[in-house]
């Protein structure tokens, strides 16, 4: 249904229905199912939670175009913290942020600068910073800064980033970054784009994830394939099965709240399994998109605010 994600995602940009939901105890309970909590200590226990099933995190402090450079050094901190937390907790996880919380409204030399600062706090940690792909105005902003953090000696493997599955530049965006060993993150998308930009049918977006998901894993690289798409996993469990690639040199990523039965299926079967676990009281953007990718979810919500 295009036009009911379409309203999802146009719902997503409402200033007036975005600060009535995260401020309403109504909004936070729908809010729940997909968003681990409000604070630092939710995000904790939700990443404890996830690894003790067996499946790796990725947290996510929720959060986009800040409006100050002393907003967005805000911001930064809380990732700091993260990666502390990560340290101290011995946790099975890394962080992923994105560059409109970052400061890259404000200047791409901000943004760069703050960071650097995490990737060089994850590589001091031996941790990871995956940079979150947003919409298709700040696609090749966030790969050159990728790049450019990833060409330092010391950045190595400790900076990643997401491509989106229904950009039609997707397939030489990945061939530059796995030509310089850069982790990527595949997934489908979630920002409303036009035509000349993304694939408007559900199946050029899946025949292209298929496409790039082979590439990716062809490159010897330590991928993330993130899909809760059934036939996209099957293709996947098909091809490294073919291929007699190891199932230990990728993993599923999965989103909080979703499809639990899928990832918990994957971990049984042997397969790496990464959640990415977002917190924090900026969710509103976060869940309408997430209502938009799937609107199933819509209905799951529904049913279980009844049962309340």
């Amino acid at each position: 249904m295009p036009w009911l994600r379409s309203t999802f995602i146009s719902l997503s940009r409402n200033g007036t229905l975005r600060h009535l939901s995260e401020s309403s105890a109504l909004g936070r309970r729908m809010s729940s199912r997909f968003v681990a909590g409000l604070t630092l200590d939710d995000a904790l226990r939700a990443a404890q939670a996830v690894n003790s099933q067996g499946m790796a995190v990725t947290l996510d402090s929720l959060g986009e175009n800040v409006g100050s450079p002393e907003e967005a050094h805000r911001s930064a901190a809380i990732y700091h913290r993260l990666l502390d937390i990560i340290r101290q907790h011995h946790l099975h996880a890394n962080v992923s942020v994105k560059l409109t919380q970052m400061g890259m409204d404000l200047g791409h030399e901000l943004a760069k600068e703050i960071v650097s600062g995490l990737v060089e706090h994850a590589a001091a940690s031996d941790s990871f910073v995956r940079v979150d792909m947003e919409g298709s105005a700040y696609t090749q902003a966030t790969i050159d800064l990728v790049r450019r953090l990833h060409a330092a000696p010391e950045n190595k493997g400790r900076v990643g980033v997401v491509i989106q599955a229904y950009l039609r530049r997707s397939a030489q965006d990945i061939a530059d970054l796995t030509s310089e060993g850069i982790r990527i993150r595949l997934c489908k998308g979630a920002y409303k784009e036009p035509p000349a930009v993304a694939f408007p049918d559900k199946k050029d977006v899946d025949a292209n994830f298929v496409k790039l998901m082979h590439t990716m894993l062809r490159s010897g690289i330590y991928h993330g394939i993130a899909t809760h798409d059934e036939a996209m996993v099957a293709a996947t469990k098909q091809y490294v099965q073919e291929q007699g690639i190891a199932s230990d040199s990728f993993e599923f990523q999965m989103l909080y709240g979703i499809r639990r039965d899928l990832q918990r299926s994957l971990v049984a079967s042997g397969y790496r399994v990464r959640v990415y676990v977002p917190f924090g009281t900026e969710w509103y953007p976060y869940f309408m998109r997430r209502l938009a990718e799937r609107p199933a979810n819509m209905l799951f919500l529904a049913k279980n605010m009844l049962k309340k």
